[in-house]
């Protein structure tokens, strides 16, 4: 049985991965040309790398040391 967090950590990384997605069409379809002045686009950009910030976040592990185990161990990686 999964924990209540765990159901809200992954509500949170589908709803981030919604926002790139649209976010990557935005930009996409963003007239050109752009300048480095262009306040919008920069922040979309922006928002671009805090969204995949917090994805790369969300989706590592941690390792935690505890008395019986004091080095980090391979896990297998998940699809």
């Amino acid at each position: 049985m999964r924990e209540p967090y765990e159901i809200s950590l992954e509500a949170a990384l589908s709803a981030l991965k919604s926002a790139r997605d649209l976010l990557v069409r935005e930009i996409s379809h963003y007239p050109g040309p752009v300048s480095g002045c262009d306040a919008q686009f920069n922040r979309l950009l922006s928002d671009k790398t805090r969204i995949s910030n917090a994805l790369r976040e969300l989706e590592s592990r941690p390792f935690v040391p505890t008395p019986r185990m004091l080095e980090p161990v391979a896990l297998p990686r998940r699809l």
